[in-house]
């Protein structure tokens, strides 16, 4: 079982930046590939960012690309998701989620944090 604890979210005007953090225990972080979603009000939840157990592989969904960076420190058990040019669209509840290796779907989620982008 692997617990994943998000903070980091919060209200910043548009154009502003926000960096969430996701802590995870309980197995051992490098043998998981972490990625980052988010749900809007009324929405789907969506697949904003992945990275590679190693800390290869990052992935964005278009929306974000060029203004969100993933990363992870495996040392600290972390995977962070940097957030530039936030947009009013931005605004959703963001999760955290865990899936081993080889697996295709993620398995292991956090209870998400709050990000608010006001125009």
């Amino acid at each position: 079982q692997v617990q994943l604890v998000e903070s980091g979210g919060g209200l910043v005007q548009a154009g502003g930046s926000l960096r969430l953090s996701c802590v995870a225990s309980g197995r051992t972080f490098t043998n998981y590939n972490m990625g980052w979603f988010r749900q809007a009000p009324g929405k789907e939840r969506e697949h904003v960012a992945a990275i590679s157990w190693n800390g290869g592989n990052p992935w964005y969904v278009d929306s974000v690309k060029g203004r969100f960076t993933i990363s992870r420190d495996n040392a600290e058990n972390t995977v962070y998701l940097q957030m530039n040019s936030l947009k009013p669209e931005d605004t959703a509840d963001y999760y955290c989620a865990a899936k081993q290796r080889y697996a295709l779907q993620y398995n292991y989620w956090g209870r998400g944090t709050q990000v608010t982008v006001s125009s």
